[in-house]
């Protein structure tokens, strides 16, 4: 019987088709490191560890982690937070980059995304389950219902490709949500340059999302940089492009000199 820590965010897939259907969207080769986040009970690892020679796990749960190690004594299991997990120096220490594939904790993903981007030089992919909405909001298009911060955020350098929904009946116990499954891949350079005020930038204007640019970013952008930007002050941010972001973000450097 396995017990359900709620403060894990723990919903466990067992639907085979599914699990099938992930494995055969990450497609694995021979020679390459594929990391599996959260792998809980061991369903999605048991059909990773068919197509793979060598699998490493982050799993925080130490009572499942010392189940997986008993039924896969080989899987390299690593007992941790993957929020804190250094995967670039896993990375460095396999010699190689990292693909990652898992059941994403609904309660913890967008930081999860987010850390996952800070060591983005050393990951290929990544092949992930999320709530429903989390992957329309990562792929969602500027002017529509879903888009916002974590679109803008990812767009310069991750590809994002929903794959499929599923349905709560997949889970043990069953969430109050839809699920997806997305695949996103890591682009050798970004699609456009990213200064350093890029994030504060995209993260102010959101925050305050009902309000014009004019107001949400006062005193970030000098009056006269709008029209450089190419950007109507009167806008709201849902209606702004990434590249618009960046220009803006640029902008806000120099007044911050």
């Amino acid at each position: 019987m396995i017990r359900v820590r709620k403060r894990f965010g723990q919903h466990f897939l067992h639907d085979q088709g599914v699990l099938r259907r992930i494995v055969d969207a990450v497609s694995p080769l021979a020679g390459q490191r594929l990391v599996e986040i959260g792998p809980g009970a061991g369903a999605l690892t048991a059909h990773l560890l068919d197509r793979v020679d060598a699998l490493d796990a982050i799993e925080v749960d130490r009572d499942l982690a010392a189940a997986l190690h008993a039924r896969w004594p080989a899987l390299r299991l690593h007992v941790a937070d993957a929020l804190e997990f250094d995967l670039t120096a896993l990375s460095r220490q396999l010699g190689a980059p990292l693909r990652l594939v898992g059941n994403l904790p609904y309660n913890i993903s967008t930081p999860l995304l987010f850390h996952f981007l800070e060591h983005r030089h050393h990951i290929t992919d990544m092949h992930v389950m999320l709530q429903k909405e989390v992957v329309d909001r990562m792929s969602a298009a500027p002017g529509s219902r879903d888009y916002g911060r974590l679109t803008v955020m990812l767009a310069p350098w991750l590809q994002v490709e929903k794959l499929f929904d599923v349905g709560p009946g997949a889970f043990t116990p069953a969430p109050r949500v839809w699920s997806a499954v997305a695949r996103l891949t890591v682009l050798p350079q970004p699609r456009f340059a990213i200064g350093e005020h890029y994030a504060a930038v995209v993260g102010q204007a959101f925050s305050q999302r009902r309000k014009t640019l004019r107001n949400s970013l006062r005193g970030r952008i000098p009056d006269d940089g709008w029209e450089t930007a190419g950007v109507d002050p009167g806008a709201r941010p849902e209606t702004l492009s990434p590249q618009q972001f960046a220009a803006l973000a640029k902008l806000a450097a120099i007044v911050q000199l």
